[in-house]
């Protein structure tokens, strides 16, 4: 079996290196390629002897990163089952609206979610469900031990000989802004070529990762934990980012590969002495870093200065979304501050083009949407062809949504979201360029902007807030400093300070709670 059975193939070659440290449990655990892979058999075993599950079958988890993740994964790979990863940041009644729409017949999950868990329960949406499996704590009612369970089955080597190319590893929910979300279809194929890409452009063999992005998110499961899983690296999984403890994991353990998006960047700068076993940023041993992988959002150009001088970290700018790579595109850290602001050019088998509103091809330095193009594409969405046709256009191109440009050395960069760009007075205004512009002050530690409502001009910009830890500064202040930097139609109406902004479980800024919270206002 050459397909699905990752960590199976990778205890062949190398049963004895080091695969997973699981700094989010004490003691911190490591396991072997060897012992991952006995892991994954006894748990494939145990869910198809006791559970029934087969190909195409899938197996939820609603869980805190841990290496039960890939327990879970590898061993669904084994059977050509779908691994179903629910965010735990869920209500109740969104957890049964995913579940009612994908049909898992087991769930995973952590005892911190068992009251969530014994709703569902509860629910007509979890018909499907016959098995629940407790990572800890005792569990809901019915409910398994995983360890126990999967430690009493028997290790023998699990397969599933008729697993394809294009059948489902994985479905990733798309973070939505309104409705219910999408569940992105993850072929085994896009895996392949999402790693074959990554590993032409950033890892190597003798890498150490520390992932701190959520295992139900694309980046958690396949930016860079795979890859390194295929390759034969070493990866260290957190619990859930903590800055002090992502620096002292990077200076014990030596990591090379590291990444966030900007507001977890910005997190490790405001570390203060007292919290980690290196006296917080100041102290912080980042030597070991090849370079940082930053996406999500455009890295402010001040924080890329601010690691190179203060700890030597080089950059690499990406981009990646959970339909298409994740790896699509990469700026190498040589041209992190030439190129400052660009996600730079499209990853080797990744196709990219900008169109206009009539999906006509636009020349250098013209805003219109980004397309891509290539084999690591989903397979549509779970459920719901409508919106996997919707988003192919005739010729095969995917649309993004992300409104950019590239330069004539082809180096891309995102101007903004489509759904974030608001029209004020007839003029496009990207939320991202003011932000840029706010990141240049020195009392901004994090910011956001966004439309709102105006009776005059349609809509207008607000931009939310926090200032650096001892830092001042006055509305009026940044909206002149915004004036002198930007096109007066460009300046928000005006700026409120907050202690901190929302924030989801994979780092980014919450928009839609900034826009909902200031409506009425």
């Amino acid at each position: 079996m050459y397909i699905g059975d990752y960590v199976g193939r990778r205890a062949v070659y190398s049963p004895d290196r080091l695969a997973i440290v699981d700094a989010g449990k004490p003691g911190e655990p490591h396991f072997t390629y060897a012992q991952l892979n006995e892991r994954a058999n006894r748990l494939a075993n145990f869910l198809k002897r006791e559970v029934g599950v087969g190909k195409a079958d899938r197996v939820g988890i609603f869980a805190r990163d841990g290496v039960e993740h890939l327990d879970l994964f590898f061993a669904l790979g084994k059977l050509g089952a779908i691994h179903v990863a629910f965010n735990w940041r869920l209500h109740p009644q969104e957890l049964c609206r995913l579940v009612e729409l994908t049909r898992p017949t087991a769930i995973i999950y952590s005892d911190d979610f068992r009251l969530t868990i014994a709703q569902l329960q509860a629910s007509p949406a979890s018909a499907s469900v016959t098995h629940y499996l407790h990572i800890e704590g005792s569990g809901v009612a019915d409910s398994l031990n995983l360890n126990a369970v999967r430690d009493a089955a028997p290790g023998e080597p699990v397969t599933c000989e008729t697993l394809e190319a294009e059948d489902i590893a994985a479905l990733l929910f798309t973070g939505g802004t309104t409705g219910l979300p999408k569940a992105a279809q993850i072929s085994h194929r896009q895996i392949a070529w999402n790693t074959l890409n990554t590993v032409i452009h950033d890892i190597t063999h003798n890498d150490v990762y520390l992932n701190v992005f959520p295992m139900f998110h694309t980046g958690g499961l396949f930016v860079y934990t795979l890859p390194q899983v295929i390759f034969g690296g070493a990866t260290i999984l957190t619990r859930q980012f903590d800055p002090a403890q992502a620096l002292d994991l990077i200076a014990r353990y030596r990591v090379t590969v590291f990444a966030g998006v900007p507001t977890m960047y910005q997190m490790l700068t405001q570390v203060r002495a007292g919290r980690g076993a290196f006296g917080g940023w100041a102290a912080a041993d980042l030597s070991s870093l090849r370079f940082c992988t930053s996406g999500g959002a455009p890295l402010p150009a001040p924080l890329v200065e601010k690691y190179a001088r203060e700890k030597g970290v080089r950059f690499k700018q990406g981009f990646g979304m959970t339909e298409f790579g994740p790896g699509i595109f990469a700026l190498a850290p040589e041209d992190a501050l030439r190129k400052a602001g660009s996600i730079g050019r499209p990853n080797f088998f990744v196709d990219a083009r900008i169109v206009d509103e009539h999906n006509r091809g636009l020349p250098a330095c013209e805003v219109g949407e980004l397309v891509l193009k290539g084999p690591s594409y989903c397979t549509g969405y779970w459920d719901d062809s409508e919106a996997a046709a919707s988003a192919v256009d005739r010729e095969g191109w995917f649309h993004t949504g992300d409104l950019a440009y590239h330069d004539e050395d082809w180096y891309f960069f995102i101007v903004d979201r489509l759904k974030d760009m608001f029209i004020s007075g007839g003029e496009n205004v990207y939320p991202a360029e003011i932000e840029a512009a706010l990141y240049r002050h020195p009392a901004v530690q994090m910011c956001a902007v966004v439309g709102l409502p105006d009776p005059k001009w349609g809509e207008v910009g607000l931009a939310c807030v926090v200032l650096a830890a001892g830092a001042s500064a006055t509305a009026e202040e940044l909206l002149a400093f915004l004036r002198d930097n930007l096109a007066r139609y460009k300046t928000p109406k005006r700026v409120e300070f907050l202690p901190a902004l929302p924030i989801s479980a994979a780092g980014k800024i919450l928009k839609r709670e900034l826009r909902a919270m200031f409506a009425e206002s």
